[in-house]
């Protein structure tokens, strides 16, 4: 069983998956804020492989993967950096990133690599699922990674249904059609959260997108397994001089 699928065995509510930008702000600081953010609370740390164009993303965790390629952060450089991280970090940890600089790196290479330092799983927003399905999805497989699927208000029930069964690890709902970071109204989205409910569907699922404080990430997490949070965090962050501190103050705002 991965490190996903035990922290859904031992914990069906209430799960918090933080968002953060490798190499955000420093370019060392991506541990440090990954230990931070197991010491406070996260059961999931989403780390984000900084692009020049990140479709999904809003401002605020475009503008941290600028400031991120600016420090010098490549994928090279962040596995360098991941290594050793398992000897201090039990927390499942999943990359989120774009097919553009996977491509460049080399897919299969990618995979071999990730696994090798302890990820558990993928994020990869612009990979097509007929792809998935044909080119990538055994690779990701065989190398035992997990792979999250997003789906949307305007998914149909039917493909909600096959992107369900092509995830492993948990499915990530998007709560509006809009960039990471919007303000939209957590009550709008209960009701497609609550059509997800009766689907029946394989994986637990996780909800992002304008969830920032303690009231939308408790609203959301009567319609679901947990909720994700990036902008809010990312600028918690932003003139930050100790991560620690901000990471613990920031989660103490979240968590009950």
């Amino acid at each position: 069983m991965s490190r996903i699928s035990q922290l859904f065995d031992k914990k069906r509510k209430g799960v918090l998956n933080i968002y953060c930008t490798a190499g955000y702000p420093s370019l060392h600081s991506t541990i440090a804020v990954m230990n931070a953010l197991q010491e406070y609370g996260a059961d999931i740390i989403e780390l984000g492989m900084p692009y020049s164009d990140p479709l999904a993303d809003g401002p605020v965790i475009q503008q941290s993967s600028a400031i991120a390629l600016e420090n010098g952060m490549t994928i090279k450089i962040l596995f360098e950096q991941l290594k050793d991280f398992r000897k201090e970090i039990q927390v499942p940890v999943v990359l989120m990133g774009y097919m553009n600089p996977v491509l460049q790196y080399g897919f299969e290479q990618f995979c071999t690599d990730a696994t090798a330092v302890g990820v558990d799983g993928l994020i990869l927003p612009d990979l097509p699922e007929h792809e998935f399905e044909n080119e990538y999805g055994p690779v990701i497989r065989k190398h035992g990674l997990d792979f999250i699927f997003l789906v949307t208000p305007e998914t149909t029930e039917e493909r909600v249904k096959k992107l369900d069964s092509l995830s492993s690890g948990f499915l990530y709902a998007v709560s509006s059609s809009s960039t990471t970071g919007s303000g939209k109204n957590m009550e709008d989205a209960a009701a497609y959260l609550e059509k997800l409910q009766t689907m029946e569907l394989q994986n637990p699922v996780l909800v992002g997108f304008g969830i920032k404080d303690r009231a939308t990430f408790a609203t959301v997490c009567q319609h679901a397994a947990g909720g994700i949070i990036g902008s809010a965090y990312i600028k918690a962050l932003e003139n930050s001089a100790d991560v620690n501190a901000s990471t613990k103050s920031f989660l103490s705002s979240i968590l009950p």
